[in-house]
């Protein structure tokens, strides 16, 4: 096969699984149809593909055979690059964050939870489910099809947890509980909103049309979190409460996924290009840690709890 071919068959296989990834995303948060709808409603857009997303992301756990190492051999068969790398002291977080092989692909942010650095207690109770996973599922991937990755991404790796063990994680810390129900579930997609129409094009304009539309936004922070250098603004939606079946037949309502919302600013301001005018490598690229450390809490009670 030549390189240009398999080229052509990686790009082709890896829209396939990103489409995977969104499809089911757009099933299980509404939010996401519903601001879409809003946006066609306003003319921000005509259609959901006139959306940039900026990037999407995803969850782990720092265990053997698991986390960022095992997660981003997928990514980068497709040529996805890794860039900086994040710590989260307070939360117990780690995290990489790819670069597409094409700009109108979205970037993805993988984070990894240290869960030595936990109670013992929560180490228990987690490697007694990720320790059924006995060597790297993606290893056993042929990466080359499409729909051998997509059902990977969206099925178990360990047995349904119970609610009594959920809460425990999620008493010490919610994202080990987020993992250990959801998985590898699509964490959240980002709407590019510096290409948005004059009037929407920033976090701030952008945030009073999502209010006005009765959408809640994620207040760990402030409503927009900036960035040291001011060239990236971030927001989003509190996480979608979805109703979870937990081992033994318990059924409890849990948070799910939510929506975020970023600008990025032009690295060096350029008087004669209008909004919308610049190229991504015109743009403030990668994240801020400080952004991303409140952003995480989107699926948290203490904004979750808005929704309730």
């Amino acid at each position: 096969m030549s390189e240009n071919k398999d080229l052509e068959n990686r790009e082709a296989t890896l829209d396939a699984v990103l489409d995977g990834l969104m499809s089911r995303y757009l099933d299980r948060v509404p939010d996401v149809n519903n601001i879409v709808n809003a946006m066609k409603a306003q003319g921000i857009i005509t259609d959901r593909h006139d959306i940039e997303n900026d990037h999407i992301a995803f969850r782990t756990l720092g265990v053997k055979h698991l986390g960022i190492a095992s997660l981003e051999k997928i990514f980068l068969h497709y040529g996805y690059e890794r860039r900086d790398h994040y710590t989260f002291l307070e939360k117990k977080l780690e995290a990489h964050w790819y670069h597409p092989p094409k700009p109108t692909l979205p970037r993805i942010f993988i984070s990894e939870l240290r869960v030595g650095d936990l109670s013992e207690e929560a180490q228990r109770i987690l490697l007694s489910y990720t320790n059924e996973v006995t060597s790297d599922p993606v290893d056993a991937l042929d990466l080359d099809s499409a729909e051998q990755v997509d059902t990977f991404l969206h099925a178990a790796l360990w047995r349904l947890p119970t609610w009594a063990d959920y809460q425990v994680l999620a008493a010490e810390s919610e994202y080990a509980a987020w993992v250990i129900y959801n998985r590898y579930y699509l964490n959240h997609f980002t709407i590019s909103v510096h290409n948005l129409p004059k009037g929407y094009n920033t976090v701030a304009s952008f945030n009073d049309f999502l209010e006005q539309h009765n959408f809640i936004l994620n207040t760990a922070g402030g409503k927009i979190k900036v960035s040291n250098d001011s060239k990236l603004l971030q927001s989003s939606t509190v996480a979608e409460m979805v109703e979870a079946d937990f081992a033994e037949g318990d059924v409890h309502l849990i948070s799910g996924s939510y929506v975020e919302f970023a600008e990025r600013r032009p690295i060096v301001d350029d008087a004669e290009l209008a909004p919308g005018v610049y190229s991504r490598e015109q743009l403030r690229d990668g994240f801020e840690a400080a952004n991303a450390d409140k952003i995480f809490e989107s699926t948290y009670s203490t904004q979750t709890n808005q929704k309730r």
